[in-house]
């Protein structure tokens, strides 16, 4: 994808940089290529990024910005299943709307270091807050297992949702068995989110008691 070239320079390296990342790769993709795309110099990419890693942590925090500022509004539901379950719809269309993104954050997020160490993005660390706030207020209101750890719980939700994603992103590019759409990974995150809630008896709620009712996952 060619950028616009009416918008100033930064973002149209930011656009260039977006589309090559998750079309050829990082390793793959140069500075000079970033530069050509974007109709610029490569002296424009050190004076607003400074490296090719800064361009790549750059798009990542933008990206989880975007998403963290869709979630602000949550704070609002009472209910924190009824949060989480939003934050999920939140995510999915967000992924849904930028497939560069969705393809970079799942294929190069794990390279993202600066001087040997791991670093996190403000955008990522404030996404990670409001799940904790939503698995949180679960807790406070009797809704989850208080067995569970809320910090791993979140890490396995997490986890979970990322190796779905990648694994579409594998059968697009192979013939990796992963057929599914967004909506089917809807579906299973929300029996998998029943099987840590308790019911008004207190016990461990049923995985699949809301389909069993007859009542619609949607």
């Amino acid at each position: 994808m060619v950028p616009d070239p009416r918008l100033p320079p930064a973002k149209r390296i930011l656009e260039a940089a977006k589309a090559l990342f998750a079309s050829r790769g990082y390793e793959q993709t140069t500075t000079a290529m970033i530069a050509r795309q974007a109709g610029t110099s490569e002296s424009q990419i050190v004076k607003h990024f400074e490296t090719k890693e800064g361009l790549l942590a750059t798009i990542f925090n933008d990206g989880w910005s975007r998403i963290a500022q869709q979630l602000e509004g949550l704070r609002s539901i009472k209910s924190g299943l009824d949060r989480l379950e939003v934050l999920v719809s939140v995510l999915m269309n967000a992924f849904r709307s930028d497939p560069a993104l969705k393809e970079l954050m799942l294929f190069e997020g794990r390279r993202m270091r600066r001087e040997g160490q791991l670093m996190l993005t403000n955008g990522y660390l404030s996404f990670v807050r409001v799940v904790d706030e939503c698995l949180e207020q679960m807790r406070l209101n009797g809704e989850l297992n208080p067995e569970l750890d809320t910090q791993a719980l979140r890490s396995g939700f997490i986890g979970m949702f990322e190796g779905m994603l990648r694994d579409q992103l594998l059968a697009a590019r192979s013939n990796y068995p992963a057929d599914y759409s967004l909506e089917a990974m809807q579906l299973v995150f929300r029996h998998v989110l029943n099987s840590f809630l308790v019911n008004n008896s207190g016990r461990c709620e049923n995985p699949f008691l809301r389909a069993s009712d007859g009542g619609s996952l949607e």
